[in-house]
């Protein structure tokens, strides 16, 4: 729970948190490491200095320090934790469900755990929907078409295939589709992550919600125009909230664009922690203020009423948390480090 300096209680939902392991005892290739070394170099770039990490706490940190990170020292209620596989450049995965699902399963009040799938494997990726499913009863997924598959440097959210592996979902009600439009990671390509495929999916899916995470950056313009016309596209701000810290003018264009575009109601809180813990991006966020001009041209405010449905309501209507009884549950349940 995060309490504002007036004393209010703020509910936040953290929509995009990881539990990786990029040490290099599991690195499989050069291609692991760089990955990782990708990730650090976005952290020490934008974290305050008395918020870097170790480069080995980093590459693997415990269940016990994503735990207190999150909850016990940092301000989230809930957090959503998101799996990205990239089995091309780590040998047990970067970050499984089943990595996931266990510290989830030590804290089930606090974490919401989503799936991933490769449409490109497809049967295979058919028969996995339906365990993670049946396994985990998931209520979303992480989508990351930059990721490599053999020979395959990416796929398109209107593949064929993906429309196949999106159609079921509709069908198992896994309605949250959170999808990587952002930076690219090294050595992922950058167009691999190109919203233009936004527009067909989430056309031609209507009960699907699609959460673009990092919205679209450094394609915030052609995300915008996308979202603004699809009604079930949501911006997820993990990546474009740090620049708060050392670009807050910046910040302050990023978030009247998304304002003015897609409005209060449509934009989702995200830490990406490990790259970012949640403490300090919530106590920036609460205590920004658009710059005067910004706000001006383009007609915005962001108010204590916005930032608080950005922090945690938005998702968590997403998500179906009924956040009064969530609060009620989560007071009855102390925050604590629960044995292995």
């Amino acid at each position: 729970m995060f309490i504002t300096p007036e004393g209010k209680e703020i509910f936040v939902v953290d929509g995009h948190t990881h539990f990786w392991d990029g040490s290099p005892a599991n690195q499989r290739n050069i291609h692991g490491k760089q990955f990782i070394d990708c990730f650090y170099g976005y952290h020490t770039f934008l974290s305050p200095k008395e918020e870097y990490w170790p480069k080995e706490k980093f590459e693997k940190y415990s269940a016990d320090d994503l735990y207190s990170d999150l909850f016990i020292n940092g301000p989230d209620d809930v957090a959503i934790i998101q799996s990205t596989y990239l089995k091309d450049f780590y040998k047990n995965g970067f970050n499984t469900i089943e990595r996931n699902a266990e510290v989830a399963k030590r804290y089930p009040e606090r974490f919401i755990v989503n799936g991933s799938f490769d449409p490109r494997d497809g049967e295979k990726a058919i028969e996995y929907i339906h365990y993670m499913k049946e396994t985990y009863d998931i209520q979303g997924v992480k989508m990351y078409t930059a990721e490599w598959n053999g020979a395959s440097k990416g796929w398109r959210l209107n593949d064929p295939d993906a429309y196949r592996c999106f159609e079921l979902c509709e069908k198992l009600g896994i309605k949250n589709i959170h999808v990587h439009k952002g930076p690219t990671i090294i050595p992922l390509a950058k167009d691999s992550f190109d919203v233009h495929d936004v527009d067909h999916a989430a056309t031609d899916f209507q009960n699907l919600n699609w959460i673009i995470e990092h919205c679209g950056l450094p394609r915030l313009d052609d995300f915008c125009w996308v979202a603004v016309q699809e009604t079930n596209v949501y911006g997820g701000l993990a990546v474009a909230l740090p620049f708060i810290h050392n670009r807050p003018r910046y910040f302050g264009e990023v978030i009247a664009e998304l304002l003015y575009w897609l409005g209060p109601d449509k934009l989702l809180f995200g830490s990406d922690y490990g790259i970012w813990t949640p403490r300090w991006l919530v106590e920036k966020l609460w205590a920004y203020q658009i710059p005067e001009d910004i706000a001006a041209e383009r007609g915005v405010q962001l108010t204590d009423e916005i930032k608080e449905k950005i922090l945690g309501l938005n998702a968590a209507r997403l998500y179906d948390i009924d956040v009064e009884a969530k609060k009620a549950a989560l007071a009855k349940s102390p925050l604590r480090i629960a044995a292995e």
